[in-house]
């Protein structure tokens, strides 16, 4: 079966990428940069909007916490993207099942500290977000960003 949709479908699969990268900070940075370029790509919204903004945000913290907190030596990271009816998911798989995300209430950063608060962003700028473990090796964290209603899908 080919990726285009044909009469006969009543709907068409949803858009989705879905690529590994390196548990380093290049390959955290290269997952944003992709899925801002595929998000703009999907909805035809510029890179410098809002929306593409919170997908980098997103997007970066999520991989962020994948290389601090799910990396383990030799083993990368899955960036998922899919373009849903009125939102993007983002998907981050990372290795490491036994390390459960803490929401963000249950942190304990001090006032001054200099990390601690990726997934507060998270929750700002994300519809909804949480995590699974899908098998007893991985771990995925997603969240969901709101598209705009009337943006162009595919």
């Amino acid at each position: 079966m080919t990726q285009q949709q044909t009469t006969d479908e009543p709907h068409a699969p949803e858009p989705q990428l879905s690529l590994c990268f390196s548990s380093t900070r290049r390959g955290a940075r290269l997952a944003r940069r992709l899925a801002v370029e595929q998000f703009t790509e999907w909805t035809g919204l510029a890179p410098d909007s809002g929306t593409a903004h919170a997908v980098a945000l997103v997007t970066a913290e999520l991989a962020s916490n994948a290389i601090t907190h799910g990396r383990l030596p030799g083993r990368d990271f899955r960036l998922t993207l899919l373009l849903l009816p009125q939102a993007i998911r983002i998907e981050v798989t990372d290795t490491r099942p036994e390390r459960p995300v803490r929401r963000p209430g249950a942190l304990s950063a001090s006032s001054d500290a200099m990390s601690g608060r990726g997934l507060l962003l998270v929750t700002a700028y994300a519809e909804r977000w949480g995590s699974e473990s899908r098998d007893a090796y991985t771990k995925t964290v997603w969240a969901e960003v709101p598209v705009p209603p009337g943006t162009p899908r595919g």
